[in-house]
């Protein structure tokens, strides 16, 4: 059973900043694309931002300059530094591994809530 533990999440002020962390086995995380989705209330879930195992990244245009995804390889940990945070960011986000090759192998963290609030 592969496993995605998420941490991080809480309520900051706009404007402010946050740092989520998803932690998995090494075995998973040497081979499979991570990345970070979000599903806002009301809306679909949408992807944030992911980096392969050769750490190449993609985010969505909506975070660029204001999000970035980085991993640990050492930890076998993905980190999504958030700053500059807009109530538009309130969302549940979910660390997600794929499998570079094939989608039969995608997995999903629990969720870690963020909300943007004064």
């Amino acid at each position: 059973q592969v496993q995605l533990v998420e941490s991080g999440g809480g309520l900051v002020q706009p404007g402010g900043s946050l740092r989520l962390s998803c932690a998995t086995s090494r075995s998973i995380f040497s081979i499979y694309t991570m990345g970070w989705y979000r599903r806002a209330p009301g809306k679909q879930r949408e992807l944030v931002a992911t980096v392969t195992s050769a750490g190449d990244t993609n985010s969505a245009d909506s975070v660029k300059g204001r999000f970035t995804i980085s991993r640990d390889n050492a930890k076998s940990t993905v980190y999504l530094q958030m700053s500059s945070l807009k109530p538009e960011d309130t969302a549940v986000y979910y660390c997600n591994a794929r499998h570079p090759a094939t989608l039969f192998y995608n997995y999903w963290g629990q969720g870690t809530q963020v909300t943007v609030s004064s």
